[in-house]
């Protein structure tokens, strides 16, 4: 019994010890923020001046934009005394529901009369057949040309001024893509 009430004394001491040495945390952070509301304020600097902008009137419109490139900028002036407007009174054609950039030319083959007929996969699985005059994606795209490795389009697309403009496309073979 002797051998428990000294191993009792024992933990009690240190015990004891152990709570004398931890001191509360709380009187630390007051004491802290005591000591930041003893010291003055700081100054507050001001803000800084602000200059003026000068006004610019914008005199260069009939200069070249820098935001369009040159090869662009060339066609468009080209196609600006041309009139051209997209035939919605013809019916739409299977792949005209598919972007261009949805569509992928997997080959080509020639028909009985010997005209020259384009493989494009759809996105969803399907081959349709090609040629030229028919349409493709969603800017009425006419097929004009087809070549072993790329098909060649003439799209109607907005000019940015009520009107529209052809634009050239291409959609070239694709033998990486499953």
């Amino acid at each position: 019994m002797r051998k428990n009430s000294q191993g009792a004394i024992c933990l009690l001491t240190l015990l004891t010890i152990a709570l004398v040495g931890c001191k509360s945390k709380v009187d630390d952070v007051q004491a802290k923020m005591q000591e930041i509301r003893d010291k003055p304020p700081l100054a507050v600097t001001p803000p800084p001046a602000f200059n003026p902008i000068p006004n610019y009137t914008y005199d260069a419109y009939q200069l070249k934009s820098p935001f369009v490139p040159t090869s662009i900028a060339n066609e468009l002036k080209v196609m600006a005394g041309k009139r051209v407007y997209p035939n919605l009174a013809r019916p739409s054609q299977p792949l005209e529901n598919y972007a261009l950039e949805e569509l992928l030319m997997k080959g080509t083959m020639r028909n009985s009369a010997g005209k020259t007929i384009a493989l494009v996969r759809t996105p969803d699985g399907q081959i349709e057949q090609v040629q030229a005059g028919n349409y493709m994606g969603k800017n009425y795209g006419r097929v004009i040309r087809i070549s072993p490795n790329q098909i060649d389009l003439l799209e109607v697309v907005p000019d940015g001024q009520d009107g529209y403009i052809e634009r050239p496309r291409t959609l070239l073979l694709r033998t990486d893509i499953q």
